[in-house]
């Protein structure tokens, strides 16, 4: 039967006021506009809704060079007031933030530059960001002497355990404050870094190894089991994905698996998309959620935005928008506890927002 015309005309575009008086406001009001505008406001609608589920484990899958472009300590947001539950990211994510936890600083510079004449400088270069790479071999440096005189030798470790011990140690340091890794062990969070040894984090655990004579083994498939052993357990889960790589298909993956572990229904419910990939190409990073699922990653049913814009952009408005909101006042918040391969979660009661 054809639909009416009045099914088509049923809902009227509303404009933007220009006195609206926070993010949160005005992120509301986009979702009544079009556009990339009108999907960023529904990024924020579904990310709310994630964080009223109950029981609901909020996985977050991080690519791209966020930490040098400024927004770390948006992360270490995320994850103390637990806006995200679990999080896969890239080693160079972490890599980065370790250089500034200890130190480091990244600066303002320009893409329009001879990279050569940087190069003599030991200047590094990430778009129109600066490092300095004298403080990367110190960041090195350091890693490997915390392999020698923290890690056992021949112990099969996952790289959640990886991250962890790190954050661990650098609690207290006065330049970690903002830290992705401090804030991760301290909230609690559990990290994956499917692609450790694709960044100077992973080849300093390599130099650790050869220079003390150990050998610390970093285990994947210790990865894969972990990770997939908190979705068989979580009730049910939602995804945010910033960016694309390897991380995003490591959350998407998830429901698969452990929907092949426990012959049930493991598949995501909600699930939010930040890139500036397209789909044409048939590359993981552009796919879109609907095509994911084709492979059972997300339920048919399951409520699905993709917002097509830069994460520098996105990502600040959508945090800042669900701080003001409160969002996470009656969390049911998951709590792991990882013991001899089993996974367990936890929720405890629903609480208000912490002060802060």
């Amino acid at each position: 039967m054809a639909a009416s015309k009045k099914q088509y005309l049923k809902h009227a575009r509303i404009p933007v006021r220009p006195d609206t008086h926070s993010v949160a406001e005005l992120l509301e009001e986009m979702s009544g506009t079009g556009f990339q505008g009108r999907k960023l406001g529904e990024a924020f609608e579904v990310w709310k809704r994630m964080l009223v589920e109950r029981r609901n484990v909020i996985f977050m899958s991080l690519a791209g060079a966020m930490v040098p472009a400024g927004m770390g300590s948006l992360i270490a947001h995320l994850l103390r007031r637990r806006y995200i539950d679990v999080l896969v990211c890239t080693g160079a994510t972490l890599s980065h933030d370790l250089y500034e936890a200890l130190g480091g600083r990244h600066f303002l510079g320009t893409h329009m530059v001879d990279d050569g004449a940087l190069q003599k400088h030991r200047i590094d270069r990430v778009y129109d960001v600066y490092a300095d790479e004298d403080r990367f071999y110190e960041a090195d440096r350091w890693v490997m002497r915390w392999v020698r005189d923290t890690l056992d030798d021949h112990t099969p470790y996952s790289s959640r355990e990886i991250v962890a011990g790190v954050g661990k140690a650098l609690q207290g340091k006065e330049k970690a404050k903002n830290s992705v890794l401090v804030a991760a062990y301290e909230a609690g969070v559990p990290v994956f870094v499917p692609a450790l040894g694709d960044s100077s984090l992973g080849f300093s655990i390599m130099f650790g190894n050869r220079r003390s004579g150990k050998k610390v083994v970093v285990d994947m498939m210790k990865d894969v089991d972990e990770i997939t052993r908190i979705a068989e357990a979580s009730p049910q889960s939602s995804v945010v994905i910033v960016g694309g790589g390897v991380p995003k298909n490591y959350v998407q993956q998830t429901a698969v698996i452990a929907g092949y572990q426990t012959r049930h229904d493991r598949m995501h419910r909600l699930a939010l998309q930040i890139t500036t990939d397209s789909p044409q190409w048939g590359g993981l990073s552009g796919c879109t959620l609907e095509e994911s699922v084709s492979w059972g990653k997300y339920h048919p049913d399951a409520e699905m935005v993709t917002c097509y814009s830069d994460a520098t952009i996105a990502l600040p408005f959508l945090v800042s928008g669900l701080t003001e909101a409160r969002a996470e006042k009656w969390r049911d918040v998951p709590r792991f506890q990882f013991n001899g391969g089993k996974v367990q979660v936890h929720f405890g009661k629903r609480r208000r927002r912490p002060q802060s």
